[in-house]
């Protein structure tokens, strides 16, 4: 017979080695389990090739409307950010804004040290660290990196900041081959149709649209005086002085235009130094033009608000915003605007098909600011047309616009996007197919500019003839009155937002 004390020491020995075997057993099984989740993530050592990723992405906007880095694997955003020069933008924190992270700073160098533990170096990792919102752009060469990251609980957003998806469509898309016209581009001048404008005095040439949207008759209560509105294109032309040394000229007096460039012209992220504010596109000098060109007696095309100061920026070479500098640009002349206490108003008629972390949390900024922004709704490229309204006019704190023709509010014209993120319209195709008179690259001269952009670009001229009509007015006093007077309020139509907007009566 065993005594008790014997029973005792053999079960706690036994019980001993059952524990012992089941830490075993389970730590092995732990080990296993961890062995198989990095086999599963990392089964694609090697990453898709640029064609791959733009099918993938035009497929998924075709199927489900849009496309997100967010909702895409860690294989395939990796693959971009490889395809893109290994640059990948990174939002993170509680907030898009720098001040509302009280540990921002902390957050950002824990990013870089899992960076540098996962890739292994600690040179060459940080490209920038923006100043006012919480983004950072980095070099990230290895998968695990980017496993690693999106794990992390305070990262909002990883993507390829440099990824080329307009350039290798055109390389490798099945419509590819696209002309040049889809930048947006052109330096063409062109004489005017005598049917395309009514001459105002002193002698000035006030485009068919406005007549459309009763905007002469509303300078009879606001013409801009005192409003400022940023312009965030591809600069303004330095050969065309009415843009320029002759912006404040005739009835346009005592006003000013501010001209400023956020962008590095170079294929390499590494690239520093601005080429300065002059328009090399063609463009943004047409923006500025249909929005607030001069109101004199040289025969010229006038602006919607011919007494608006202008703060004009170069942040992209072109309209598709493609590529880590442009991008960059962009986001920087949202926060500088944003910060711009003068500014009330931005308009920007450039886009993207799909969302940029870093330009959404430019937006964000500065609709904090309290500015009213509009954005173009999207001119389709030959490789496009697929697409709905663009980045970043679908996003809330914008207001998209798209243009439509002449004597219609759901008719958008012939390159024009349409959808349910639309806020409002412009008449801007006539049944000649001629669009709006502005002002030429070159002194002297005219031309004609279409789309959604110059329908924005038009559209942001209204709002400051309503705000300067009531400068105590909020942004969303501004906004209401607007919709007030627009043809669909208080319905919004389907796809045309609240349509066309009577002028007049907006500023009565």
């Amino acid at each position: 017979m065993v005594s008790p004390i014997k029973y005792y020491f053999f079960m706690k020995k036994n019980a001993f080695y059952l524990l012992m075997l089941f830490f075993v057993f389970t730590a092995c099984n732990r080990d296993d389990l961890q062995n198989n989740l990095a086999e599963t993530e990392i089964t694609q050592k090697d990453p898709l090739t640029a064609k791959q990723i733009n099918e993938k992405i035009n497929g998924t906007i075709k199927t489900k409307g849009r496309f997100s880095w967010k909702e895409s694997s860690d294989h395939f955003v990796w693959s971009a950010i490889f395809q893109g020069n290994h640059i990948a933008s990174i939002g993170f924190g509680s907030s898009f804004d720098r001040n509302l992270d009280s540990n921002n700073k902390t957050i950002e160098a824990e990013i870089l040290k899992v960076i540098e533990q996962y890739e292994g170096k600690t040179e060459r990792i940080l490209l920038s660290s923006d100043q006012y919102l919480n983004q950072i752009d980095v070099v990230i060469e290895k998968q695990e990196t980017v496993i690693a990251l999106r794990k992390m609980k305070n990262i909002r957003y990883l993507e390829p900041a440099d990824y080329h998806y307009f350039e290798n469509e055109r390389k490798y898309g099945t419509t590819a081959k696209s002309s040049s016209s889809s930048s947006g581009c052109g330096f063409e001048s062109t004489a005017l149709n005598a049917s395309d404008y009514t001459t105002v005095t002193p002698n000035a040439k006030a485009p068919w649209s406005f007549a459309k949207h009763d905007i002469i008759n509303a300078w009879n209560y606001s013409t801009g005086a005192g409003v400022t509105i940023g312009v965030i294109d591809s600069g303004v032309s330095p050969e065309q002085t009415l843009l320029g040394s002759s912006f404040n000229n005739g009835l346009s007096s005592g006003r000013t235009i501010s001209k400023n460039g956020v962008y590095v012209d170079s294929v390499w992220p590494w690239s520093t130094g601005y080429d300065g504010s002059a328009d090399q596109c063609g463009h943004g000098t047409s923006m500025a033009s249909a929005m607030a060109a001069p109101r004199n007696n040289l025969g010229q095309p006038v602006g919607v608000a011919y007494n608006a100061n202008l703060v004009t920026y170069r942040a992209a070479s072109n309209v598709v915003l493609d590529g880590y500098h442009e991008q960059n640009g962009v986001k920087i002349a949202f926060t500088e605007l944003g910060n711009n206490t003068s500014v009330k108003i931005i308009s920007m008629s450039m886009g993207h098909i799909f969302s940029v972390g870093k330009i959404e949390d430019g937006v964000k900024y500065a609709y904090s600011k309290g500015k009213l922004i509009f954005c173009a709704g999207g001119t389709s490229t030959s490789f496009t047309t697929f697409v709905g309204v663009i980045f970043p006019a679908w996003m809330p704190e914008t207001q998209a616009i798209t243009g439509v023709k002449e004597n219609t509010s759901n008719q958008k014209c012939d390159v024009c996007h349409s959808g349910s993120e639309i806020d409002f319209t412009y008449q801007m195709e006539r049944a000649s197919g001629n669009s709006i008179p502005v002002l030429s690259y070159y002194n002297g001269q005219t031309d004609y500019v279409g789309g959604s952009s110059v329908a924005t670009a038009s559209t942001a001229g209204i709002a400051a003839l309503v705000w300067a009509k009531n400068p105590s007015w909020t942004r969303d006093q501004v906004l209401n009155k607007m919709r007030q007077s627009s043809i669909y309020y208080p319905t919004k139509n389907a796809d045309y937002g609240y349509g066309n907007i009577n002028v007049l009566q907006a500023v009565q």
